[in-house]
């Protein structure tokens, strides 16, 4: 075998769909490297950014690739919905099976993988430390670790568009599709160690902040006492923590199958298909809870702040959380309800299925009670929290069908499931971190987002998602199934789908609609400046500090008395901490985060194109940077108590 493993000039060889992705992103790499040498913004990209092991830099990074990443994966919808519009008949549309079903792939791992995690991980970094009183992070380092490993996951996900191809087995890669005899390209392995990378990084930002929450509260803050989003939060991570093993486990056993001819998953030698699906639905329904949960903080701080009022069922929103979490463990084979496990275990999960919708309405009904006789003010965070209540509902009754076994079997597989299943992701977990990213946008910019625009955001978002997905609805009923890429006219679907294509335009109307409200809000942020540090009045204590927050968050660490801590603060007119400043000790910026990051992308390129020396070299360079880390000295630096004193009269100088 050479040096280049499979690798050859084959590999980039590609049809005019393709290749029109290919020189997008090579244009648009080249437009951003243009940028920054023209700016000569190359050392400000590595001291503030590269480096940095700020959490708050950290999750903007998030947020960005996220944002970059989601318009990829609309991108492929967008082209999955117009195929589906035009081929129909003797008019097979512009692209193949074959690249249909890599579109398929793509969309619903990106969208997952990489723009719900990320957007969920970028604002956890945001807003975390903020709101629990502290400085920093648990492990600033394997923070920043966590960060550059998702992101080159990322990388090396969308690397397949330029070298190679991606899988054509759906997002989960079901065996024996994704078995070497079915697919014996570099798809698969290009999923699986994408997502290997990235989700090693998850695991580890999992472990990160599951011990900054409970070690690093300020003062004063008992568990009962912390804001909802942090216990959302704290039972995402539990989630993260238990389930993302079995992910890295069942990645790496299809793995051995695929380059050791190892049979854990094939149908002969011993090897058990099924036993992968259960493994990947053990791990991927509580991902739906890891994501959601998280969003379900959000509209509790959004509600509470635009109400003026308490949350309403502080306690019992807390144990909401714990018994979605137990309960996500115990519905994971209502996926596959069709697979002949017997009428005893379907009803178990059917049964587990319709009870976990209990703790979710018990969220719902608290937000409903928060917002009544409150003053409630609809700025566009609450505009979200009503369009996700419409579209979260419809889908928790849709899933409460799909809970039942009888009816399932007529179902499963048809685009009602992929209807169900955006009305959870897109009404609850999209809409949720969008609330999210407009609420807390002022704290870490200085201003306000266009207040005008992002309604007109909002409008699209909501009715092109009534567009695009409640005809998925009706065709799944008249027995339409999902990866289908071509059909007979006679059915009587065309015009359903042309009303879905129509629907995820207005849906990419309302993202045209984000940039331009971001373009214009950077334009006009001296219009809309921060001069407070607490734009929407806020009740949490992310808002008693400055916006954008200082490195160190907090000069003075505040005493913590009641749950709205801040809110209690502004009423009871509670004099802040009198200000004695001290020095503090910050984590310095360390460029070996990324770098290990890059060898774990060569370890992935090497494993996809058979370079195992490529792959050695990664995993014994990885080895030697945390050995390097481990052994070095001050990894800390110092900022006195006068350069605390200077900021802090800076910052006061600013809101004057």
């Amino acid at each position: 075998m050479s040096l280049l493993g499979r690798l050859n000039l084959q590999a980039i060889q590609h049809g005019w769909v393709i290749a029109a992705g290919q020189l997008t992103l090579v244009g648009v790499m080249l437009l951003v490297l243009g940028y920054l040498t023209f700016t000569k913004r190359w050392k400000w990209l590595w001291r503030e950014w590269l480096t940095t092991v700020d959490p708050k830099r950290i999750g903007v990074m998030y947020i960005l690739f996220a944002g970059l990443m989601g318009l990829r994966g609309l991108t492929d919808a967008a082209m999955m919905r117009a195929q589906q519009a035009v081929s129909v008949g003797g008019n097979h549309g512009f692209l193949s099976p074959d690249h249909y079903q890599q579109i398929f792939t793509a969309h619903g791992t990106i969208m997952i993988f990489f723009l719900a995690m990320g957007l969920m991980f970028g604002l956890i970094n945001l807003v975390v430390p903020l709101q629990i009183g502290s400085r920093d992070v648990a492990f600033p380092f394997l923070n920043a670790t966590s960060f550059w490993l998702y992101a080159m996951g990322g990388m090396l996900l969308n690397l397949s568009l330029v070298i190679g191809g991606f899988a054509a087995t759906g997002w989960l890669a079901y065996p024996p599709l994704s078995e070497l005899a079915y697919s014996p390209g570099v798809g698969v392995d290009y999923w699986i160690w994408g997502l290997q990378v990235a989700g090693i990084g998850s695991l580890l930002s999992g472990i990160n902040f599951m011990v900054t929450i409970l070690r690093m509260r300020a003062p004063g803050m008992s568990l009962m006492k912390m804001p909802m989003f942090c216990w959302s939060v704290l039972g995402s991570l539990s989630l993260i923590i238990f389930a993302f093993p079995i992910l890295t486990a069942t990645l790496t056993m299809l793995a051995l199958d695929r380059t050791l001819g190892m049979h854990f998953f094939t149908s002969y030698y011993g090897g058990n298909p099924m036993m992968y699906v259960n493994l990947i639905w053990a791990w991927g329904h509580p991902e739906v809870y890891i994501l959601i949960l998280p969003a379900f903080g959000v509209f509790s701080e959004v509600v509470a702040t635009f109400s003026r009022k308490p949350l309403f069922g502080y306690k019992s929103m807390v144990w909401a959380i714990w018994g979605i979490v137990l309960l996500s463990f115990l519905v994971w084979l209502h996926h596959f309800f069709t697979m002949g496990a017997g009428a005893d275990v379907n009803a178990f999960f059917g049964i587990m299925t319709m009870a976990i919708a209990v703790p979710t309405g018990v969220k719902i009904f608290n937000w409903l009670f928060t917002m009544y006789r409150g003053r409630v003010r609809f700025a566009t965070p609450m505009l979200w929290f009503m369009g996700f209540v419409a579209l979260f509902t419809v889908g928790g009754v849709a899933g409460v069908i799909m809970a039942l076994p009888p009816a399932d079997f007529q179902l499963h597989n048809s685009l009602f499931l992929v209807a169900h299943f955006h009305t959870m992701i897109v009404g609850g977990v999209v809409f949720g971190y969008l609330a999210g990213l407009t609420y807390w946008f002022p704290k870490f910019t200085g201003f306000k987002l266009n207040e005008r625009l992002g309604r007109y955001a909002f409008y699209c978002w909501f009715f092109g998602f009534l567009l695009a997905f409640v005809p998925l609805y009706i065709l799944g009923l008249m027995g339409a199934t999902r990866r289908l890429d071509h059909y007979d006219p006679s059915l009587g679907w065309h015009q359903l789908f042309i009303v879905a294509g129509i629907g995820v335009a207005v849906i990419c109307a309302g993202v045209g609609f984000q940039v331009l409200q971001l373009i214009v809000s950077i334009r006009q942020r001296k219009q809309n400046l921060d001069t407070t540090g607490d734009p929407w009045n806020g009740r949490t204590l992310e808002w008693s500090t400055a916006s954008p927050p200082p490195a160190y968050n907090y000069a003075v660490i505040p005493n913590v008395e009641n749950k709205d801590a801040f809110w209690a603060m502004k009423k009871l007119k509670t004099p802040l901490p009198e200000t004695r400043y001290e020095s503090i000790t910050m984590p310095k910026n360390t460029i070996m985060p990324l770098v290990i990051a890059s060898f774990a992308f060569a370890l992935g390129f090497g494993m996809i194109w058979h370079m195992y020396w490529l792959s050695i070299l990664g995993l014994l360079a990885i080895i030697s940077c945390i050995v390097i880390r481990g052994s070095a000295d001050e990894h800390e630096y110092v900022l006195s108590a006068a350069q605390v004193r200077q900021t802090e009269e800076a910052l006061k100088e600013r809101y004057v």
